[in-house]
């Protein structure tokens, strides 16, 4: 593994043995242990169809009441406002929480830091903590190879198979019967209570990211009306922005781009979405170096998810924030990486 640095006094500690532990296994795994990747059943495949396309039509209808809204009688800031609110709360919750603490576990923080960012992570209507998290330690240890859950890389060549793959990427994964194994990819959330209560609350929090807009903006308003275009612009238009936001890496970043560094796979690092995405979109960066919280590498390579986790360790609120080190991104530049991290 590339050496890391950290501010807290213990620069690894269980995160990086769990890491370790998960690289060593995902190079000689047992045939035993290939078989339990996945969970699959009929049932799963009614859940994920029917969630995934209730949000999608969800977001739809937003939109196109939203379209129909402001042709009749105009869009106020405020739902504007509301929609930008809404959306950069989901996307840190996404990013930050879900991506970079729960999956990668690159900072350490206290209950209520981890149960905030569980909430605003489980509001976007992407999967609970657990499953978001095996989904994507999945994707690590599998990248663009049989095994991964949503690589665009794996459907045929030529056009057909490039546009086959892409589908699969962004949303075709989710209608399939399977999901990764919680006890392979997350049996450290499956010892930790708050995850687990985060867990089975999920559809409250996803009840929650509607209702929250809508109450603010009806309060700053003292109207009916205003809980409806909060609802509206803060629940159901940033709906389908905040998730395909986080599709969009799954299958962009995986064949357009730029890359940075050598990695096992066709990650891409794509400069237009760094701001969006709160910096996911230097995916390639991240593929190189899976355990840093930052993965904005340049001066330039925007990463307001870093510049997020680095004000919350100033105030003391996160600690123990892995990053790679300026040695560690030479020797990956130079192919002398080492051992990559599965996660």
């Amino acid at each position: 593994m590339e050496p890391i640095a950290s501010t807290g006094s213990n620069s690894t500690g269980d995160a990086a043995n769990l890491s370790e532990g998960l690289s060593r296994a995902s190079a000689a795994e047992p045939r035993g242990l290939r078989d339990r990747t996945y969970v699959a059943h009929p049932r799963l495949r009614r859940l994920k169809v029917t969630f995934i396309l209730a949000t999608n039509a969800l977001g739809l209808l937003g939109v196109i009441l939203a379209i129909h809204q402001a042709i009749r009688v105009g869009v106020s800031a405020l739902d504007v406002r509301m929609l930008v609110f809404m959306y950069t709360l989901l996307v840190v919750g996404v990013e930050v929480g879900l991506h970079r603490h729960f999956s990668h576990v690159s900072f350490k923080a206290g209950k209520a830091v981890r149960a905030v960012l569980g909430v605003l992570g489980s509001m976007g209507a992407q999967g609970s903590v657990m499953a978001w998290a095996s989904v994507h330690r999945c994707h690590h240890r599998y990248c663009d190879r049989e095994g991964d859950p949503h690589s665009p890389r794996l459907h045929g060549p030529g056009m057909r198979g490039r546009l086959a793959g892409l589908w699969h990427a962004h949303l075709g994964w989710q209608f399939n019967d399977r999901l990764p194994n919680s006890i392979v990819f997350v049996p450290d959330h499956l010892r930790d209570p708050l995850v687990c209560s985060l867990n089975r609350l999920y559809p409250l929090w996803i009840v929650l990211g509607l209702a929250l807009p809508a109450a603010v903006e009806g309060l700053l308003t003292w109207s009916l009306e205003g809980v409806w275009r909060g609802f509206l612009w803060g629940g159901l238009v940033r709906l389908p922005l905040s998730t395909h936001g986080s599709y969009i890496i799954n299958s962009m970043a995986h064949g357009f781009g730029r890359r940075a560094f050598e990695t096992n796979d066709d990650s891409t690092n794509i400069a237009l979405l760094a701001v969006p995405t709160i910096g996911g979109a230097w995916h390639n960066n991240h593929h190189a170096f899976p355990y840093s919280a930052q993965v904005g590498l340049e001066w330039w390579q925007l990463d307001p998810g870093a510049w997020l986790i680095g004000g919350l360790e100033k105030l003391g609120l996160v600690w123990d924030v892995r990053r790679a080190t300026p040695e560690a991104v030479k020797r990956k530049r130079r192919g002398r990486s080492g051992e990559e991290s599965a996660w």
